[in-house]
Parts: structure tokens; sequence; C-alpha cells
């Protein structure tokens, strides 16, 4: 819960208390989105490019790992049910 929610709220509110209305919550929400956008933390220059790197390299080795179960499971089914398989041809 953020500073501002924590200190807004008592507690559970009283059975009788009357609610806020809806343009006051919507007002309470914005200030609560933007209290935590102002925690948000930008990558540095450096930090963007490293991610970018390890987003690529994991991406190409799953590219190489579906591509190997895909041509392995399509040779087992030629096998089993004696069709060409994709290293047949």
């Amino acid at each position: 819960m953020t500073e501002t929610a924590a200190s807004s709220s008592s507690g559970r509110p009283a059975k009788n208390a009357p609610k806020a209305g809806l343009f006051a919550r919507i007002a309470l929400f914005v200030r609560q989105v933007i209290g935590e956008l102002k925690k948000v933390v930008a990558p540095t220059r450096k930090e963007l490019i490293n991610y970018t790197v390890v987003v690529l390299v994991f991406v190409v080795i799953m590219m190489l790992l579906v591509t190997v179960l895909d041509l392995a499971f399509g040779t087992a089914v030629a096998w089993v049910f004696g069709g060409q398989g994709p290293t047949d041809r």
C-alpha cells in the first residue's frame, strides 16, 4: 500500500460513514498513480543495452530449442506413420 493510501485511511470505515463520490475516488486514484510513477527509475543507456542483448539472446536460444524440437517430433511422426520426414527431401 502506498504512503498516500496508508495515510488517508484510518482502518475500516464505519457502516454509516458516507462514501466518497465518483469524482473523489477518481481523483484519489490519479493522485496515487502519479505518486507511484514518481518512484519509477528509468534505466541508464548501458542498462538498457544490456537488457536488450539479454532478451535477444534468450529469444534466439528459444528459437533454436523450438526448431530442434519441431524437427525431432516431425521426424518421429514421419517414422511412426511411414511418411517422408522434413529431413528426407
